[in-house]
């Protein structure tokens, strides 16, 4: 029991510094928080396999696994201390300033680190230190206690009734108490980080209409064919993938896009000045780079923005740039070949998304969108600054992890219904799902169930190169397990790849196959 109050006292220790640290970066730096700030600082250590084995198999919680195995050590390592300030207070106490320490160290490393960022980590280290020192004291008292209680005698216990006084106090009910105040302030502290940091909503901001409207979307699938993703995904569905462990927000008042580099003259637009240039509405399907076959890392929505080659034009180019190199406001970087960015397809630096503005979660309150290339080369949320570069000269996060350069997003296909392994009723039914080949389009999909030949499917409507396409094939089930597979053409004639490779480094490859059982 004794030594389960001094780990206990490590663990309450770490966690009333932690949550005090949290409550105090929601005011400063929300990324500041030690926590994130270790995590964030894993996220960009660990290797490119790691990353893409995390993502495909936890999806979008990733990012809550890493967290909490990040406390998880934490709190172990902060066991370990009060464990050790049995023996000798100080040794404790160095523990928990080195776990301190190394969270600080941390948040010196991030692209944004300012001297306020170490704010959070000092308020962890007199917390922690405090509330180590004060429970491991309460500790001390509990165990001297019990072993000066009488066990024979008759005499009365320190903690038994008849001890009148603060006594009690002394000992294991004084640890309770203590524990349960530095618990309620851990949690006090804690919530309170958490609605500070959240508090802030992002407005649906009042965007001006664009220059050049998209055409009213047409009726899609999902009204006939029962499991088919929509033709338009809601922006609270649409996929997010990136390595903030805290979504930045931003205020809106006060941000700007710098636009410098190789330029004429270099360039700070408002959101106001941004919003006053000729805006264009398209619908474009995003994609990320780390989706597996079949996977669900790709979304489509209608974009409002100003052209990219508006602004660049406007800052001019000079020399012989061969890069975009976009910044976000938490420093993360993205490489866009810049002959890609002005070949005529509709880049943009959008501020809305699907008739409202961006949400923080989508890069509130500019993005990048490029349509035809992964979003790790074209989609840079928390858009801050665009620099005209060459690729010699800088490279961008994802670069210099070794990804490919360029990232043209291959043709896929996907099966929505049936689901996989799942079971259904025998008659007739349909296969359906979506298929993509961004800036060349869909020419036709197929379906191969069993061993039998490909057969071409329904296509749903046609919103235009840029966005994917709906499709559905009849199918009368007979009982029994079956095979499905699918495959797209785009429509320039070429056929989905059937090699199967892995996201890393340009895109995952290969023929979707699922089975069902009819029953």
């Amino acid at each position: 029991m004794t030594r389960a109050r001094y780990a206990l006292s490590g663990i309450l220790a770490a966690l009333a510094g932690i949550a005090v640290g949290h409550l105090v970066a929601a005011f400063t730096h929300p990324a500041a928080s030690p926590v994130l700030a270790i995590g964030s600082t894993v996220i960009d250590l660990t290797p490119t396999p790691v990353k893409e084995w995390a993502i495909a198999h936890f999806g979008t919680s990733d990012k809550a696994i890493l967290q909490g195995s990040v406390l998880i050590v934490t709190l172990v390592l902060a066991a370990a201390a009060g464990l050790l300030a049995r023996r000798n207070r100080w040794v404790g106490v160095g523990v928990v300033a080195l776990l301190v320490v190394l969270a600080g160290a941390a948040t010196t490393t991030r692209p944004t680190f300012g001297p306020l960022d170490l704010l959070p980590a000092v308020a962890t280290l007199v917390v922690g230190v405090a509330v180590l020192l004060r429970l491991t004291d309460l500790a001390t008292a509990a165990e001297h206690r019990a072993d000066a209680r009488p066990s024979q005698d008759g005499a009365a216990e320190p903690d038994s009734p008849a001890v009148a006084g603060p006594t009690v106090l002394g000992g294991r009910r004084g640890f309770l108490f203590g524990a349960a105040g530095v618990t309620a302030l851990a949690v006090l502290a804690g919530l309170g980080g958490q609605l500070r940091s959240g508090a802030r909503a992002v407005a649906n901001l009042a965007l001006p209409k664009p220059a050049e409207a998209a055409k009213a979307l047409p009726t899609g699938l999902e009204s006939t064919v029962p499991g088919i993703s929509p033709l338009r995904t809601p922006t609270a569905k649409f996929y997010r993938v990136d390595t903030n462990l805290a979504v930045p927000q931003v205020d809106v008042a006060s941000w700007q896009l710098d636009v410098d580099g190789m330029v004429d003259t270099p360039l700070t637009l408002s959101f106001d000045d941004l919003a006053a240039m000729p805006l264009i509405e398209r619908d474009i399907t995003l994609t990320c780079v780390s989706n597996e076959v079949g996977g669900g890392y790709v979304g489509a929505a209608r974009w409002l923005g100003v052209r990219l080659t508006d602004v660049l034009d406007r800052a001019g180019v000079r020399g012989r740039p061969d890069q975009v190199l976009s910044t976000a406001v938490d420093g993360f970087t993205i490489s866009t070949p810049l002959e890609v960015a002005r070949d005529g397809r509709d880049a943009m630096i959008a501020i809305g998304m699907n008739g409202a503005s961006l949400t923080d979660t989508h890069g509130f309150p500019a993005r990048l969108v490029v349509p035809g290339l992964y979003g790790y080369v074209s989609a840079t949320k928390w858009l801050t600054t665009l620099t005209l570069t060459t690729y010699a000269a800088e490279q961008s996060y994802w670069t210099k992890r070794q990804w490919a350069t360029e990232g043209p997003i291959k043709t896929s296909a996907r099966i929505d219904t049936p689901a996989p392994l799942s079971t259904i009723k025998a008659g007739d039914t349909a296969i359906g799902g979506v298929a993509w080949a961004q800036h060349r389009g869909i020419g036709k999909v197929e379906v191969r169930i069993d061993d039998g030949q490909w057969q071409e499917t329904k296509l749903g409507p046609d919103v235009g190169l840029d966005y994917w396409r709906q499709w559905y094939f009849p199918w009368t089930a007979e009982t029994g397990l079956h095979r499905l597979a699918v495959r797209a053409t785009d429509r320039d004639g070429a056929v989905q790849s059937a090699e199967r490779a892995t996201p890393f480094p340009n895109g995952s490859s290969g023929i979707q196959e699922v089975v069902v059982t009819v029953a």
